[in-house]
């Protein structure tokens, strides 16, 4: 973790190193080779400023060169990348009329690692190398004093140290990005890639579940719903028929709602006709069926009832409908109080259960219920409490406030 953290805080000035010289790059170059337009490879320009007093016609002449050159040089950097060739003619330029270095340097850097075309690139180091000889064998050509053929051998240096040399290493850069690039589509590629395998194991995974929960699920509720009907066709009294009706109307709501969940399953929850989930509307009915099966539930609304969001109405359903389940898994048919307690900032639901008056057979569960409703409950921004009552029994309490997302939801 250490190392790590270095490695990290490392990164952070050359990082902004880098940014910074994105942003001032061109300004920097152009400051750059300004400067370097009044440094020439034999130094003799310098040498005279620097040493004479007055300026001498010609002197006065290398002055206005190097200010132009200056001037052209500053003037192609700050339209780079834009346009390459202004550097290109000003470094060649520079080089036949002052012997400045800086911006051929630049140039041929430029055109090696920004131009694409190697036709291009060939013609420009053609060009460029014939016009770093071009003083020398003009020099050469008329006879002028002080300049012998072995000045050639320094011209061809030049040529190699201010024209091939920038261009080996524009090319080299270049390469190297291009690689870059390469690695970085590639790795993007194999993201992609991953995602779209990991899509695919969360479809065949959600195929899987649907099959297990149609075949398994699905086929023993929809016996269950057949004994039903009849068991009610062939009752002999009608409390026996009221029963098996009943117990055939769960059934095939849960047959509804099942069908609802494979399907979300099978098709990753798009396109699919869903049926209208229950909100509080249907609370009554939900509240019928457990007093139907011999529970005692009363119901108690406090405060004034309002048009609530239809997210926030389904969550405190499933509250109930869950409390319900666990009083009859629990307590079985012990006496059960329903509140619901309509607030200025939201809504309480809370079922109070007494404790069974006898025991109470097991009924199989997963033992998430709670905990899935805990988890309902908090993304709405909401509170969940649950545990055993004084006097016996259990309570469990929800509340739902008006919150920002339920709302967005509802519309």
């Amino acid at each position: 973790m250490t190392r790590r953290t270095h490695t990290t805080t490392g990164a952070g000035p050359v990082a902004r190193l880098r940014r910074l010289l994105g942003r001032r790059g061109p300004l920097l170059l152009a400051v750059l080779l300004a400067a370097g337009a009044f440094v020439p490879i034999d130094g003799t320009f310098v040498s005279r400023v620097q040493t004479e007093v007055g300026l001498t016609p010609l002197d006065g002449l290398a002055l206005a060169l190097a200010v132009a050159v200056a001037v052209a040089s500053a003037a192609s950097a700050l339209v780079l990348p834009r346009l390459r060739w202004p550097i290109a003619v000003t470094g060649c330029a520079a080089w036949v009329f002052t012997s400045t270095w800086a911006a051929l340097c630049v140039a041929s850097y430029i055109v090696a690692s920004s131009v694409r075309r190697p036709l291009r690139q060939l013609a420009y180091v053609a060009a460029a190398s014939a016009l770093t000889v071009l003083p020398t064998t003009t020099q050469l050509a008329i006879g002028a004093a002080g300049v012998v053929w072995q000045d050639m051998m320094s011209s061809l240096g030049g040529v190699a140290l201010f024209v091939w040399l920038p261009f080996a290493l524009g090319l080299w850069n270049k390469a190297r990005r291009d690689v870059v690039e390469g690695l970085h589509e590639r790795a993007e590629q194999l993201e992609r890639e991953q995602a779209a395998r990991a899509e695919q194991a969360r479809s065949q995974e959600r195929a899987r579940i649907a099959r297990d929960m149609h075949d398994v699920v699905a086929h023993r509720v929809s016996l269950m719903v057949l004994h039903a009907g009849a068991l009610e066709i062939n009752a002999k009294d009608e409390s026996t028929a009221v029963a098996a009706e009943l117990i055939r109307t769960i059934g095939r709501e849960a047959l509804g709602q099942l069908r609802d969940v494979i399907g979300v399953l099978k098709a990753d929850g798009e396109g699919v006709a869903l049926g209208p989930q229950p909100t509080l509307v249907d609370l009554e009915r939900l509240l019928n069926q457990s007093r139907a099966a011999g529970m005692t539930v009363s119901r108690r609304d406090e405060g004034v009832p309002q048009r609530l969001p239809t997210l926030l109405e389904h969550a405190a359903y499933r509250v109930v409908q869950e409390a319900l389940t666990n009083v009859h898994k629990h307590a079985g048919a012990a006496r059960t109080e329903v509140l619901v307690r309509y607030e200025e900032g939201g809504l309480v639901i809370a079922v109070h259960n007494d404790a069974p008056g006898s025991p109470v057979e097991a009924l199989p569960g997963s033992g998430m219920g709670l905990v899935g409703l805990r988890e309902r409950v908090e993304l709405l921004d909401g509170e969940f409490t649950t545990g055993p009552r004084a006097g016996g029994g259990f309570s469990v309490r929800a509340r739902l406030p008006l919150s920002a997302q339920a709302m967005e939801e509802d519309e």
